[in-house]
């Protein structure tokens, strides 16, 4: 199975806590931080809610 890095980019400070939530989620604490997750329509549903938070690494 591929995967996908998913780096926080920006705050959660602020945001809904839905998204905060799926941030937490997603294993992300601090910013900057990258983490590896299985490439798979569940995790990019995710990704795709926070998009203005994290960014997805190559």
């Amino acid at each position: 199975m591929a995967t996908i890095k998913v780096k926080l980019v920006k705050s959660t400070i602020g945001v809904l806590p839905k998204h905060k939530q799926t941030v937490e989620a997603l294993g992300l604490r601090k910013i900057g931080q990258v983490v590896e997750k299985q490439d798979n329509p569940q995790m990019r549903g995710m990704v795709n809610r926070v998009n203005h938070l994290v960014q997805i690494v190559e």
